[in-house]
């Protein structure tokens, strides 16, 4: 072309948990039957959504409203709801008309860091969420920018790391917290919210807290506390969903929350921004946001969110007693969301050539391994594990610019057989390594 068509920040743009996908479908050609443990989809893990939702959903689209538009910013009974139920919580108003709807959180981070002033940026947790660095990097035209979560302190965020990288780059406009933690499940104590922020009041940030699992944490002793209950001086975004509440992922109904907007002229014409961007699309899809205060209202809804968590504690507690029984692998305990960031322990010789379950697949298996970097062990591991066992997980390293190595599988499996069965094939599998 006469003049460069690809954005600058196109190679920022990556998802290894789809991508690795592709791979496992032609090894799904070969015969092989595939165990999806990459993608955070409940309902697709076979979780079954109750029929009392089902009820409310069904007798919502029979209201011919539900098929219109919604105002840009998101139907007035949701956000009405939304703010009465979020101030309660936190202890902080917010305002009905700073309620944003978007379609799924995906769409929403897309709109944050897109609308966000080219030169700056913003500090996010490593291992990251690729839908956050990733657009954030293609925002900043480069690798996005990152605090480190250590696994030997239970993945809490090194905030000496953050302090020096905020001090050391002006450019830092923003601190990203996702809390409960995808991938790690880590839930942030309340003392660890209130340094970040008190870092962000102290070199003038604003902070953005994706909180889509906020109601899914589960460890007792660990009590999930939102970000707006403890920050009430900064300019505060808050992101979160139904996709993986309700479940309904397939709602792409997501909202960010804006708190404190009078404390920063700037920050409240940037969040003006958003809106007018969204405004471009008209609005966000209606019917899940009609039926949203009248799900999350039903008197049912505790009992499901609390018999969905208390699955998810069992798995967890499941698969940190056997992974860290291995000499190879470690995981600290998940406290929330649904997710497991299984570790390699130092030593563990990933470089080896592990046989594939068949010929056509051994094929494959050394097609996709070409590709793969020397210093990529946990991406060579997890098309091993696939092309073997035929269990689908993430690589940390590609899969969510971690510069810890590992693996993330989830905790959604619902039949407690088959999830133990999962687990065992992988250490199985790592004790032939």
């Amino acid at each position: 072309m006469r003049v460069d068509i690809v954005h600058p920040g196109a190679g920022e743009l990556k998802y290894e948990i789809r991508g690795i996908v592709e791979f496992a479908n032609k090894l799904q050609s070969t015969g092989m039957h595939i165990t999806m443990e990459n993608i955070g989809d409940p309902v697709a893990k076979g979780e079954q959504v109750p029929q009392w939702i089902r009820d409310i959903v069904t007798e919502t689209v029979q209201q011919n409203s539900s098929f219109g538009y919604s105002p840009t910013k998101g139907l007035n009974v949701a956000r009405d709801y939304l703010s009465r139920t979020r101030s309660i919580e936190s202890g902080n108003e917010l305002k009905p008309e700073n309620i944003l709807f978007f379609n799924g959180l995906g769409d929403a981070i897309s709109k944050v860091y897109t609308w966000l002033n080219p030169a700056a940026r913003v500090l996010g947790p490593n291992p990251a969420y690729p839908t956050h660095s990733s657009i954030e990097g293609a925002h900043g035209r480069s690798e996005h920018l990152t605090y480190e979560l250590d696994h030997n302190n239970g993945w809490l965020p090194n905030m000496d790391d953050i302090r020096n990288k905020v001090a050391k780059n002006s450019n830092i406009a923003a601190l990203l917290i996702i809390n409960p933690d995808n991938p790690t499940g880590v839930v942030y104590p309340k003392e660890v919210l209130e340094q970040f922020v008190s870092i962000a009041e102290e070199f003038n940030l604003f902070l953005i807290a994706d909180e889509i699992y906020a109601n899914l944490s589960y460890d007792q002793d660990v009590q999930f506390v939102s970000l707006a209950s403890v920050a009430h001086r900064v300019p505060l975004m808050i992101m979160r969903g139904l996709s993986k509440e309700v479940p309904w992922p397939g709602s792409r109904c997501g909202w960010v929350e804006f708190y404190n907007m009078h404390v920063d002229k700037s920050f409240e014409s940037y969040a003006k921004s958003i809106e007018e961007a969204k405004m471009t699309e008209v609005c966000s899809t209606t019917l899940p946001q009609a039926a949203l205060p009248l799900i999350l209202s039903d008197e049912r809804y505790q009992a499901h969110l609390d018999a969905r968590k208390k699955q998810y504690h069992r798995r967890a507690v499941e698969l940190a007693s056997k992974f860290n029984a291995s000499s190879q692998l470690s995981l600290v305990e998940p406290k929330g969301a649904f997710y497991a960031a299984v570790t390699f322990n130092p030593g563990f010789a990933t470089d080896q050539n592990i046989k594939a379950a068949n010929h056509e697949a051994q094929k494959l298996l050394d097609e996709a391994l070409a590709t793969v970097q020397s210093h990529e062990h946990d991406k060579r591991f997890c098309y091993q594990l696939l092309a073997s066992t035929g269990i689908c997980t993430v690589p940390l390293s590609t899969g969510f610019n971690s510069t810890t190595q590992g693996f993330r599988m989830t905790l959604l499996e619902p039949d407690d057989k088959t999830f133990t069965e999962i687990t065992d094939k992988i250490l199985k599998f790592v004790d032939s390594i």
